[in-house]
């Protein structure tokens, strides 16, 4: 079935988000979307599935097969949903019920799940088999609420897909995940598109884009500016904006902060023999570590090994198992943190500039600081004044950035404070980042996947092993 959009408008108040004029989706091909931060290609993907916020105005027109119809009557994409239409969405966290343990949410999507006990029996069967693929083994009765933010991706990835839809659309797929589970959810997409189904993906992984292959579009500034081939896009760009963002890797950073910072002897953290499980899964034990004023240090490992765990732990968020946390000199709103999916640290009935404000009463900063850092950030400030909902991930996240450094903490644990940023976005905003922490002689505890992004920003690196191997710490370089 082959889906084709015209003349595809979104705006928000006379400001337009979306200018796409054309764009189609064929059976057994896949096409991507890279780009800018809040250039739209989200808000695309929801103009095709008809889940655009009510807020946003939508023009243009649809085809699925041989009918035509507007894309402002969200009913008829709405009726194909599951069963042609399906969507991994940006934020996994908060499309899965919290309620509902992972298996049964999976199973719904399989149509035999509410005809009869054998039906549910099979779906439920096929689910843990679906979550097996996905490196999910013995999660089926966990609740959402247990899962690292990489795992609750695989989740909602196992839910999107159990319909059988033709049609898959992959809102940021492989953030949060590390190398072995990226390679394991580009094969599930790519065993989709092999058997005839059409695969929209949006990502900021040019090498999921490149392993995708297929159709690749550049987005600037709600437009595309560039398209063809993912060979061709990848590797000899045409557009000066794709040239500049295929040069933006890590790698090549070289800015003022990279050097070694000037720790003091001031500890901050102190961590004792910490050991956390989940019942029978284990995350780590006997786990010692200090962390001192000014010092960059980067958690890595696996997805789902306990990184953001330990990350609740150090900031007395969750308490462990065993083993103890002191901190020295640390009092209200002096350890922040930066959530992962930073959707849920906004109250969705609360505008920006309200949550901002809070912030400002609460701890006595600077408003005019505000300004300065979306001025920084390459942020509209006509951003404060709309919903979470309405913005898109990447600006969310460096809203988020902004909204912790206002009350300057002495400690930051930042749990993949750029995996929704293009990567000319993500090196400006670590640089952003890197000089407020330095300025502020700022702790920073960076959680990563990306091994570039770490040895370019960090100095002192932990890695997590995970629940297969052993339950110490592999290695703590300094």
């Amino acid at each position: 079935m082959t889906i084709e959009l015209l003349d595809v408008c979104v705006s928000h108040n006379r400001r337009t988000l979306v200018d796409v004029p054309g764009m189609t989706l064929e059976p057994g091909r896949a096409v991507t979307i890279v780009g800018e931060s809040g250039s739209g290609k989200s808000l695309l993907a929801h103009a095709l599935m008809g889940s655009l916020p009510s807020s946003l105005d939508v023009t243009g027109r649809l085809r699925i097969g041989d009918e035509w119809s507007s894309l402002s009557d969200t009913g008829a994409q709405q009726r194909l949903w599951g069963r042609h239409l399906a969507l991994l969405p940006q934020e996994p966290v908060l499309a899965l019920d919290p309620t509902m343990p992972v298996r049964a949410q999976v199973a719904e999507g399989n149509p035999a799940f509410f005809k009869n006990r054998h039906g549910r029996r099979t779906a439920l069967t096929r689910a843990e088999q679906r979550l097996s693929g996905l490196g999910l083994d013995g999660v089926g009765r966990s609740y959402p609420h247990t899962l690292s933010g990489g795992m609750a991706q695989r989740v909602a990835f196992a839910a999107a897909t159990m319909g059988g839809a033709a049609v898959l659309i992959a809102d940021e797929p492989s953030k949060g995940l590390d190398s072995g589970s990226r390679d394991a959810l580009a094969e599930m997409l790519i065993q989709h598109i092999g058997r005839g189904g059409s695969l929209l993906t949006i990502t900021h992984d040019l090498d999921l884009a490149r392993a995708l292959g297929g159709t690749v579009l550049v987005m600037q500034q709600a437009a595309i500016v560039e398209q063809g081939p993912a060979d061709q896009v990848l590797t000899a760009p045409a557009h000066p904006w794709t040239r500049r963002l295929l040069a933006a890797e890590p790698s090549q950073w070289n800015p003022s902060w990279r050097g070694t910072p000037d720790c003091s002897s001031t500890t901050l953290i102190e961590a004792t023999g910490l050991r956390k499980a989940y019942g029978d899964r284990p995350l780590f034990e006997g786990l010692d570590l200090k962390i001192a004023a000014g010092e960059r240090l980067a958690l890595t490992g696996p997805s789902g090994c306990g990184k953001t765990t330990l990350g609740g732990i150090l900031l007395k968020l969750l308490r462990p198992d065993t083993g103890t946390v002191q901190h020295h000199g640390l009092s209200g709103g002096q350890a922040q943190k930066l959530y992962q999916d930073p959707a849920v640290a906004f109250a969705p009935r609360v505008r920006i500039k309200d949550s901002f404000n809070d912030v400002v009463r609460r701890h006595r900063a600077d408003p005019r600081r505000v300004g300065v850092l979306l001025d920084r950030l390459g942020l509209d400030h006509a951003l404060l004044d709309r919903w979470p909902a309405s913005v898109s991930g990447g600006e969310l996240q460096r809203l988020a950035i902004i909204r912790a450094m206002l009350v300057k903490p002495k400690v930051l644990f930042a749990d993949e404070p750029t995996s929704r940023l293009d990567l000319l976005t993500q090196e400006e905003t670590m640089s952003c980042l890197l000089d407020q922490v330095s300025k502020h002689d700022t702790a920073l505890v960076l959680v990563t996947h990306d091994h570039s992004l770490a040895a370019a920003v960090t100095t002192r690196h932990m890695s997590l092993p995970g629940v297969e191997g052993s339950q110490r710490i592999l290695e703590q370089i300094a």
